[in-house]
């Protein structure tokens, strides 16, 4: 029987400055960069959730603004689903991190695309974050963003973890067919 889903949510934080920056944070337990998100808590809203979590893992207040998709991935032996909306960071930190996060960085788009440590966060930032910065009003319709170097496209994947790739993306297609 397969085990459930672990859902989750969390923010594309922007801070308005000269150049955007985008919010990721590291992992203090894998030493991973990720882009903040966390697990719904009982009875939690997504939308609540990503707020909560962006809050404990940047330590700043946010602004939620529009949905701007979801990611999902292998975990664990579990898919997770993590729910992703634009936000915008009121100020400066207000809180400290929570334990599990021992750093949070202000990036420009293309360097939090490099900096994220999981290839499926790298590819979904590459392809919402102009999305995020074109809703914030600070990146004209259709402007190019730097072509990004590390994404799905160049990790090679060989043999056996091709195979295990393509029964997870078989997975996933399933998945999500019965969830519509």
């Amino acid at each position: 029987m397969a085990r459930a889903s672990v859902v989750a949510a969390g923010g594309i934080v922007l801070r308005q400055e000269e150049t955007p920056l985008i919010a990721v944070v590291r992992l203090r337990k894998r030493n991973e960069w990720v882009l903040p998100k966390g697990k719904l808590d009982d009875g939690e809203t997504p939308r609540d959730a990503a707020e909560r979590e962006v809050l404990e893992e940047t330590g700043h207040g946010v602004c939620v603004h529009e949905f701007l998709g979801t990611l999902v991935y292998e975990s664990g032996g579990r898919f997770k689903v993590v729910h992703y909306w634009r936000m915008e960071a009121n100020g400066g930190q207000v809180n400290a991190l929570m334990d599990d996060v021992k750093a949070v960085d202000w990036l420009p788009l293309d360097a939090a695309v490099e900096r994220l440590s999981r290839a499926c966060e790298r590819a979904f930032l590459a392809n919402v974050g102009p999305l995020a910065l074109e809703a914030a009003g600070v990146l004209q319709p259709g402007a190019a963003v730097r072509p990004v170097r590390r994404g799905f496209e160049d990790v090679e994947i060989a043999g056996a973890d091709r195979d295990r790739r393509r029964n997870l993306m078989q997975k996933v297609r399933d998945w999500l067919r019965r969830a519509a």
